[in-house]
């Protein structure tokens, strides 16, 4: 088993509600990715990840003031457990120590001009 089990949602979940901070509820995340990501996310991805981030005790939450706008209905807001900012620092430094060991040249973009010379053969294909 991962020391620290950190799926890629999960992880974008986890660092959204650290940039939020204290105004980290669902809906509020839930934007912020989908501004930050240019991606979708419905509510039902952003709650099971939020819930699988409180069972392994990342994050927790908490239930703010009702509002009149949610007709006394009260925000669940989430914040970073000890726990959780642990398992941020371990995925940050397990990618960091992972692209540093790529070899420059494996990262090296191949040219139109080279790409286009390469034969059959040089791509271990028979001709």
């Amino acid at each position: 088993m991962k020391k620290y089990q950190l799926g890629e949602f999960e992880e974008i979940v986890i660092l959204t509600i650290g940039i939020l901070y204290k105004e980290a509820y669902g809906v509020a995340i839930k934007n912020e990715i989908e501004t930050r990501l240019s991606r979708q996310v419905s509510m039902g991805a952003m709650h099971t990840a939020l819930v699988r981030l409180e069972d392994k005790g990342y994050i927790k939450s908490f239930a703010g003031e009702g509002t009149e706008e949610r007709m006394g209905r009260p925000r669940r807001y989430f914040q970073i457990t000890a726990l959780g900012k642990k398992a941020m620092e371990y995925s940050k430094e397990t990618r960091n120590e992972l692209w540093n060991a790529i070899p420059k040249m494996a990262l090296k973009v191949i040219g139109p001009r080279l790409n286009s010379r390469l034969s059959t053969v040089d791509c271990g294909l028979i001709k």
